[in-house]
């Protein structure tokens, strides 16, 4: 059940930056997921899941890949993945 709690802070820092995508724990202990919205949102998103987390989460450090501009957002609301 931890789980469910950290990813409940993280689906609600998404919807209250107004951000759109996903989240899920890998099987190697680490956070994967797709973030999309307008630039300053997502650098915000980005920010927060660098620096603060969810209360019990450890950050070690954050990995960023594949950043590109899409022409539009390919989810509507911010979700966690099972």
């Amino acid at each position: 059940m931890k789980f469910l709690a950290v990813f409940r802070y993280t689906e609600a820092e998404g919807n209250k930056l107004g951000v759109v995508g996903w989240v899920k724990n890998t099987r190697q202990g680490t956070v994967q997921g797709q973030v999309q919205g307008p630039e300053e949102k997502v650098n915000s998103m980005k920010a927060w899941l660098s620096k603060v987390g969810s209360p019990s989460s450890r950050i070690d450090r954050t990995d960023f890949s594949n950043e590109k501009e899409i022409p539009s957002l390919q989810f509507t609301g911010f979700s966690t993945k099972y």
